[in-house]
């Protein structure tokens, strides 16, 4: 009679569907490996530049009627010469007038020479100005992206890929199946 169970069992076993049975157990963790990727990160990078900023100034001389050296001088040198060519008194004041008048007038466009000779002065001055500049630029930094884990159950090492470090010990969930294997010689079903 003890042959008939056993013999259920088999057929059992061979012909119809396995049931797992699953539990959990806490096992040592050996190592944590940090996995390190390197990703593109894009930021905003600014400077200050000192820029000089030119000015120019243009010193002008006024083109309207002169009374400069010239016509100073002018009016002085012809009077006295007017005053030399008179030959009465009248005339010498008539003169003296009249060459004060004329030597005025010819070293008044003496200076207007002087100053169509002499253009205008352009002068250049410069100023500091700062600047801010900016600019996107890209960099590789490392990202943790998980980690390899190493433990031991019932004396074998184990690795799996694990998004956080588990410590120092982790739950392994165990799942136990019966395995089919060929059947033994002289097996009949």
């Amino acid at each position: 009679m003890k042959k008939v169970p056993i013999a259920i069992a088999v057929c059992t076993l061979a012909g119809a569907p396995a049931f797992a049975e699953s539990f959990t157990e806490t096992v040592p963790v050996l190592s944590a490996r940090a996995v390190v990727e390197q990703v593109p990160v894009n930021h905003k990078q600014c400077w200050n530049e000192t820029h000089h900023v030119y000015e120019h100034t243009v010193t002008r001389q006024d083109n309207g009627p002169m009374i400069g050296p010239g016509t100073v001088i002018g009016a002085v040198v012809g009077g006295v010469i007017g005053h030399q060519m008179g030959s009465s008194s009248g005339g010498r004041d008539r003169g003296t007038a009249a060459g004060a008048i004329v030597g005025g007038l010819v070293g008044n466009q003496v200076d207007k020479q002087n100053a169509a000779d002499n253009p205008p002065q352009t002068v250049t001055t410069s100023r500091p100005v700062t600047v801010e500049k900016c600019e996107v630029v890209q960099e590789m930094r490392q990202v943790t992206t998980g980690f390899d884990v190493r433990y031991r159950y019932n004396g074998r090492e184990y690795v799996s890929r694990m998004p956080y470090d588990p410590g120092r010990r982790i739950r392994v969930a165990i799942n136990v199946v019966p395995v089919v294997e060929n059947p033994p010689p002289g097996y009949r079903r």
